[in-house]
């Protein structure tokens, strides 16, 4: 069963440029845009990269939300994030990134945002201050939060001024020693609260910043922003400036070994000795796992935050939770609770009887409105359909500011209302854009299959090259995601632009097995414990339709890649049927050898996906089970690695036992290493260089090249 995103005839598609990676990687990148309080107008930021200048140039642009015309905002890349607050709708406080000492730290600016020249030096603050959130209060001052590092003893690190040690030993005493990318510190984050003074048309620091996180410890301390993803989106200040909320993990129990958090509530005015928690374990039946997007509503009675049941999962469903912002009657109460979907991203209706929330649905993530009182068997409807939302903002007329992407589409913004209806398109990059000129939803279609692990029909994604004919053959490029919870989704990216690879001259199969997210909790789930043969039948399977179904794509001349999940499911390729069906294999930052899979960082992930912790390495073990180097007499299938040295999760020997024991075996291989690149290679020249030496390699397995070597 095939569906067409544009009903367009494939057989005659028009002529168009092929997408390039230094194109996909030059292309302006764009923010999400952010309306001022009355709706007139939004601003967002635009980088542009330049190959020749080896440089990256950020400008603000601003997008009238009446007439849709578009101007530059600003060219001063110093302002690095900036607030709707203050006497008018126009009123603005911004970051600039940089302070009159340059010693580190940062500074805060009022202006109106007609006329950036006024601009008034508001506070010079002493650390590298971010995450900016403001509300003026009656008074007219304006109260404000920030966070950044913070000493055990809660004052802001600043590295530029912190005295360097003697020795370089680290020495640790419990499990985390290092996340992500980053070997842990005692330096926190911690979200910190200030006061400007408002007096004769101007601002000025009133007394000190204040800690509302560093201090409350027990097994570990309190840290908000949680490391190393979380955002100003773990925390929050009430609309009149008199409440604060926070996100942290559990200070009851080991960082490494659980998913739980909670929030806190604390007076603006008050400190971290009055920090309350809204939701600590035993408060809310069920609700013991990990914590986000805790919201003020716009009325400040409200706090609506996600949360999960698993306290050892990382991928479990977000629940919506609804808490009155009164420490003294909490009343948390659930939402649509048993709706099969796991939102990540939140909006308040103006009035506070709405929430608007984005959640991963059937390849896309689409916003649904739900009511704060729908019941637990409410199935929302969604009101959005393709893309995936960056952002999304409701604008004063009740209407919702989307800034979202598309596999053929870097940034889309739009309005669209209650009822699902566009209101208006404002920006869609694939038409502006000369990188992405002729990309367009005539790209891409989608199937659906059966697979023998699953009674759930599977999707898969298809993207088409440039000037595709149905009455041609192209070789097959088939990506495996990583997560595994997780997915492909209708979303532009620039690590893994499915476009991009298709105008190769290959049609992308992107499909979606076990363990993806936005078909139901239970597929999702299906995946612990089963990593070598429920997603591998189901990918098997996908294949299968596509040698089957589709005769525009020859699967004889078809090369395997994927990162992570998809990086070990590519090694497992490598030693099964799967691995002799492609003429070559790429894994990213993938994992070798399970027996080692302690090395990791984040011990919950790997206990529950392997269905237990780690005690001994035998036959009834799935660390042992699904381990691909137990099929190492199979392989034989050209074979590309890259590992990068600052992947903490995935460690870079991984990658280098696997190029190894290709090498020894005689396999042709290659391995590509970033020393200063972690999971992901984020770089804009090592992106180049990414592309450049994974595509030579490809396309000489598959015939696209006519070069004498993959060399």
């Amino acid at each position: 069963m095939k569906r067409t995103i544009a009903r367009v005839a494939l057989a005659a598609l028009p002529l168009v440029n092929a997408i390039t990676p230094e194109g996909m990687l030059a292309a302006p990148r764009r923010g999400v845009a952010q309306a001022n309080p009355s709706g007139d107008f939004a601003i967002y930021t635009s980088t542009n990269y330049s190959f020749d200048d080896k440089e990256a140039t950020t400008v603000w642009q601003q997008l009238d939300l009446r007439s849709g015309a578009f101007s530059t905002w600003s060219t001063d890349s110093n302002i690095s994030e900036v607030v709707f607050v203050g006497p008018s709708n126009t009123s603005i406080l911004y970051i600039n990134s940089t302070n009159e000492a340059g010693d580190g730290g940062i500074s805060l600016y009022t202006a109106d945002a007609n006329r950036l020249s006024s601009a008034k030096l508001a506070a010079s603050l002493p650390a590298p201050f971010s995450g900016l959130k403001a509300v003026a209060t009656k008074s007219g001052d304006i109260h404000f939060l920030v966070y950044t590092l913070a000493y055990p003893n809660g004052t802001a690190y600043n590295e530029d001024l912190a005295e360097t040690p003697a020795s370089t030993a680290r020495i640790y005493t419990d499990i985390y020693v290092r996340h992500w990318d980053t070997y842990l510190t005692p330096q926190r984050n911690a979200v910190f609260g200030g006061v400007l003074k408002r007096g004769n048309g101007t601002y000025s620091l009133a007394g000190e910043l204040t800690n509302y996180v560093t201090g409350r410890c027990n097994v570990t301390c309190a840290e908000s922003p949680v490391q190393p993803f979380g955002s100003s989106g773990d925390y929050d200040i009430s609309p009149d400036g008199s409440q604060v909320i926070f996100l942290t993990k559990n200070i009851d129990l080991p960082l490494a070994n659980f998913t739980s958090s909670q929030i806190y509530w604390v007076p603006f005015s008050g400190s971290v000795n009055e920090t309350i928690p809204i939701n600590p374990i035993g408060a809310t039946p069920g609700a013991e796992g990990a914590s986000a997007s805790p919201t003020f509503s716009k009325d400040g009675s409200k706090i609506a935050y996600f949360q999960m049941d698993g306290i050892y999962y990382e991928s479990d469903r977000n629940i919506i939770y609804i808490a009155n912002a009164d420490p003294t009657d909490l009343n948390v109460t659930s939402v649509a609770g048993d709706w099969d979907r796991s939102p990540d991203v939140l909006a308040w209706s103006n009035d506070g009887s709405v929430l608007y929330v984005a959640a991963p649905d059937l390849g896309r993530e689409r916003v649904f409105p739900v009511p704060i009182d729908a019941p637990a068997d409410y199935q929302p409807s969604n009101i959005t359909d393709e893309g995936v939302p960056a952002g999304m903002q409701v604008l004063a007329d009740g209407q919702i500011l989307i800034s979202d992407s598309k596999i053929w589409s870097s940034r889309d913004i739009y309005t669209v209302n209650s009822e699902g209806n566009v209101t208006k398109v404002y920006f869609q990059a694939n038409l502006v854009d000369q990188e992405l000129a002729g990309l367009g939803p005539q790209d891409v279609s989608e199937f659906y299959f059966s697979s023998n692990s699953t009674e759930t029909n599977l999707q898969s994604w298809i993207i088409y090259p440039a000037n595709f004919s149905a009455d041609k053959t192209y070789p097959l490029a088939f990506l495996v995601h990583g997560g595994p919870q997780g997915g492909f989704y209708n979303s532009w990216s620039t690590r893994w632009n499915y476009k991009v690879w298709a105008d190769q001259g290959y049609v992308v199969i992107a499909p979606n097995p076990t363990a993806s997210s936005g078909w139901g909790q239970n597929l999702t789930d299906a995946v612990a414990g089963h990593w070598g043969d429920y997603p591998y039948w189901d990918l098997v399977y996908a294949w299968d339709y596509v040698n089957e179904n589709l005769p525009y794509i020859d699967t004889s001349r078809g090369i395997s890649a994927g990162a992570s999940f998809g990086g070990y499911m590519n090694n497992w390729f490598q030693g099964h049927e799967m691995g002799r069906r492609f003429k070559a294999l790429v894994t990213h930052d993938g994992v070798t050898n399970t027996l080692a899979d302690y090395a990791t960082e984040e011990l919950w992930f790997i206990n529950h996906d392997q269905a237990g912790i780690f005690t001994s390495p035998n036959e009834t073990s799935t660390y042992y089970r699904w381990n691909p180097i137990l099929f190492y007499e199979n392989w034989a299938t050209p074979h590309f690695i890259v590992h990068n040295d600052l992947d903490y999760r995935l460690p870079v020997s991984e990658g280098i036992m696997m190029f190894n024991m290709l090498q020894v075996k005689g396999v042709p291989s290659k391995f590509l290493n970033f020393p200063d690149e972690n999971h992901w290679v984020l770089n804009r020249e090592n992106s180049r260089v990414w592309h450049r030496e994974i595509f030579k390699w490809i396309n000489y397995y598959s015939g696209l090249s006519d070069a004498a070597s993959p060399y």
